[in-house]
């Protein structure tokens, strides 16, 4: 007896752009509803010294790093939806685990394979993303999905905060596992398998090895993937530090959920632009006048960090600046750097998501370590490692800027 087969649910472009969002969100709200929380988590778990509260974040971030690259060529292999099914699992029991400790060695060690599968999201996402659009198109997508994101780190503090007021930190991860829940009977319902049988790839350390070449090599790509590690290391780097300056050196941490989701809009705000602008004028154009503007706004903030260290309202508006242009860099450099790889496209969005989160999350950390009371640091971070960005772009580039060339020839 032959048994029907289900046709596969076809999203439309509002749901997907939502449930895309939303699977990018759990790895987003892992970090943001922590914020207001980090002082309360390590002085409960005994951590030694104040920088410390950082690494709660830190070791997350690395390991969304590392996570990332496992998951695309895992996506390859066995297909977008089941990998993802099985990333969000992990990252609900993760979720719960944390919500129990007790030590703050062992609160560490589950944030960082916290972080780990909770990567799974947004490589993936990435992927689908590929899957369905490329070029302009591509990128366009990627910005209406940053834009709904973008939400998260806005309400996601405050959500942290209101949480405190009403219970204890531990109820911020039980949050964490019943949204992850929900998400996986969504997802499960939902979204259907975007990778097409042929193009499935062989977990062969020759196929991998040879993917990993084709991706490191590639220079159309390599320049936006090593710039976009060092401009997300800036962001990574005010990220961590945040609650400690916000809060500690300008003495708003009544505040801070405010101010934090105000910075947090821009970045959204620009996201929405990017998503209106970026097929009339090319990703390129878009990014590359954004990545000069990110360098000026880093020398502003070093500067006036230096001189007037305890203004906010000078930290501030540079601060938002250099946020908001994100919102241009993120989805264009992510849609330059994938265009070339169209049959692995999940082993690419694996790789380059590793080194620009990973590597972005590796300088956070540092320099996140290096805050010393004031926004110095964080300045410096912004303008040096955004000149360096410019300097792998142009390389990339071949040092000519602002061309909007045409969509690059897919290798593989």
């Amino acid at each position: 007896m032959n048994r029907s087969r289900r046709k596969p649910v076809t999203l439309g472009d509002f749901e997907f752009v939502t449930m895309l969002a939303m699977l990018m969100a759990l790895q987003a709200l892992g970090i943001d509803t922590m914020l207001p929380a980090l002082g309360e988590i390590a002085g409960d778990l005994g951590a030694a010294n104040p920088n410390d509260r950082q690494l709660i974040i830190g070791t997350y971030m690395i390991g969304m790093g590392i996570g990332a690259l496992a998951f695309g060529f895992l996506a390859d292999r066995f297909g977008r939806k089941p990998v993802l099914m099985a990333g969000i699992g992990m990252y609900c029991l993760f979720s719960l685990a944390c919500m129990l400790v007790q030590d703050f060695t062992v609160m560490l060690v589950l944030r960082f394979f916290h972080g780990v599968v909770a990567s799974a999201g947004a490589v993936v996402a990435n992927a689908v993303v590929r899957d369905r659009f490329e070029g302009d198109r591509m990128a366009r997508t990627i910005s209406l999905i940053a834009m709904v994101f973008m939400i998260v780190p806005v309400l996601a503090p405050t959500i942290g905060q209101a949480i405190l007021f009403v219970a204890g930190w531990h109820v911020i991860f039980g949050l964490l596992a019943f949204l992850s829940a929900v998400m996986l009977v969504w997802t499960g319902l939902r979204l259907s398998e975007t990778l097409h049988p042929e193009d499935r790839q062989t977990l062969q350390p020759g196929r991998i090895m040879l993917n990993f070449r084709l991706v490191l090599t590639n220079r159309d790509a390599l320049g936006y993937v090593l710039g976009a590690a060092l401009v997300f290391g800036g962001l990574y780097a005010f990220i961590n530090m945040s609650e400690q300056l916000i809060g500690g050196h300008f003495a708003q941490g009544d505040r801070f959920p405010l101010i934090f989701g105000l910075l947090a809009i821009s970045m959204a705000a620009t996201n929405f632009i990017n998503s209106r602008i970026v097929e009339r004028f090319g990703a390129r154009p878009v990014s590359h006048a954004a990545l000069l503007v990110f360098v000026a706004a880093g020398a502003g903030q070093w500067a006036v960090s230096t001189i007037y260290p305890d203004s906010l309202l000078l930290f501030l508006p540079f601060m938002m600046v250099n946020m908001a242009l994100i919102g241009f860099l993120g989805a264009n450099f992510s849609s330059i750097s994938l265009q070339p790889f169209a049959r692995i496209a999940g082993s690419a969005s694996s790789l380059q998501t590793s080194i620009r989160v990973g590597g972005g999350a590796a300088l956070g950390s540092l320099v996140g370590a290096l805050y010393d009371g004031t926004a110095q640091p964080l300045g410096a971070a912004l303008f040096l490692m955004g000149f360096s960005g410019l300097i792998l772009v142009m390389f990339s580039e071949k040092g000519r800027l602002f061309r909007r060339r045409s969509s690059t020839i897919p290798l593989v």
